[in-house]
């Protein structure tokens, strides 16, 4: 059974930053193409940033020049840095994979809360 866990997440002031990590229980972590979601209240799930296997990043226009995504295939981890948070950013962050996710494998996520 598959399963993502995510952790990292925090109440933080605008202009602050996070790191978010995500660990992946599965042998062949190495060959997926992985990314971070993140769903605000009453607000579809969005992806945001996303990694393939070979190691390049592609990011929505939202956080593109704030938040870097990298992984660890050794750890079977998929961390986002998030630089200069922004109220908008307030959410919960889940990994997945990408960028079509596996409904079946969504973990609990983890709360961001940008606010003064």
């Amino acid at each position: 059974q598959v399963q993502h866990v995510e952790s990292g997440g925090g109440s933080v002031q605008p202009g602050e930053s996070l790191r978010l990590s995500c660990i992946r229980s599965q042998s062949l972590f190495r060959l997926l193409n992985l990314g971070w979601y993140r769903q605000a209240p009453g607000k579809q799930r969005e992806l945001v940033a996303r990694i393939n296997r070979d190691g390049d990043s592609d990011y929505a226009d939202s956080v593109k020049g704030r938040f870097t995504i990298s992984r660890d295939n050794a750890k079977n981890t998929v961390a986002l840095q998030m630089n200069r948070l922004k109220p908008e950013d307030t959410a919960v962050y889940y990994c997945n994979t990408a960028p079509t996710p596996n409904p079946n494998t969504w973990g609990q996520g983890t709360q961001v809360t940008v606010a003064s």
